[in-house]
């Protein structure tokens, strides 16, 4: 792991680090990974020094969406477009994220936290423990009651699992309780923070679990944890179904040709 005064945050020996909290934002596409975002900003904005860094694959829409909510100085948000699997830039090879990272925790400096969003794509995507020192794994009652209990390496390890539009349950016949029961499940106790950007008591919790995250952090006891590998994925877009090692180093692409 890198340095923990400068790249990677604290280590056992309670190192207090030097530079921002970096908290990683995956989940699938629509799930609410960018308005989570902004709700963040929104809460903290004017308590903590905060950024944001999003990815895609060929564009930087999330980050101009976030720049036209006004929720931070639009040069706070900086945007990586990954031009591959978004996964690869989060997990395989983070160079390009952090670097942004780093760029705006100088150009800002001192951050106390960098929000890093990832590209939208599945249920497999976690972030590399040298990019972020915690992590989100959004899903949204809209995507089903019974996504939660499939498990995947971020529903089951990511630090919070936030079960997003909570309000829609009624419109789309989910049982949140259920859900939220069965989340709790896969996760073996750990944190789930079921979400509705209309319900105070619900932004409020979500808000207190990154000043938490924040406090144990600045205070050398934070230890970022591996979600674990991702699982073999396929791109309908390229016809490319990845594997993704231990180490990230290995893919291997099946391309699929139409005549």
């Amino acid at each position: 792991m890198p340095d923990p005064s400068t790249s990677s945050g604290s280590d056992m020996s309670g190192t207090i680090p030097t530079r921002a909290l970096r908290i990683g934002v995956a989940g699938p596409v629509g799930t609410g990974k960018s308005s989570l975002i902004a709700l963040l900003c929104r809460e903290l904005g004017t308590e903590l020094s905060l950024a944001v860094v999003t990815n895609d694959i060929y564009t930087d829409e999330d980050a101009r969406f976030l720049r036209s909510a006004g929720v931070l100085d639009p040069e706070r948000i900086r945007a990586v477009e990954t031009g591959a699997c978004p996964h690869t830039a989060i997990r395989d090879d983070v160079t390009q994220n952090l670097l942004a990272v780093e760029d705006l925790e100088r150009d800002f400096a001192p951050v106390d936290v960098v929000l890093v969003e990832s590209g939208g794509d599945n249920l497999t995507a976690t972030f590399s423990p040298a990019l972020v020192d915690a992590q989100f794994f959004v899903l949204d009652v809209a995507g089903g009651g019974d996504v939660a209990r499939k498990g995947g390496p971020g529903i089951a390890r990511a630090d919070a699992l936030v079960v997003n539009k909570t309000d829609l349950a009624p419109y789309v016949g989910v049982d949140v309780d259920q859900m939220v029961a069965d989340a709790e499940h896969a996760r073996e106790g750990r944190t789930v923070l079921p979400l509705s950007r209309l319900d105070p008591a619900s932004v409020a919790r979500v808000r207190a679990w990154v000043l938490e995250t924040l406090a144990e952090f600045r205070g050398g006891r934070h230890v970022a944890q591996d979600p674990g590998p991702m699982a073999p994925h396929f791109h309908a877009e390229t016809g490319e179904t990845h594997s993704h090692t231990e180490t990230g180093e290995t893919h291997s692409h099946e391309h699929a040709h139409s005549h």
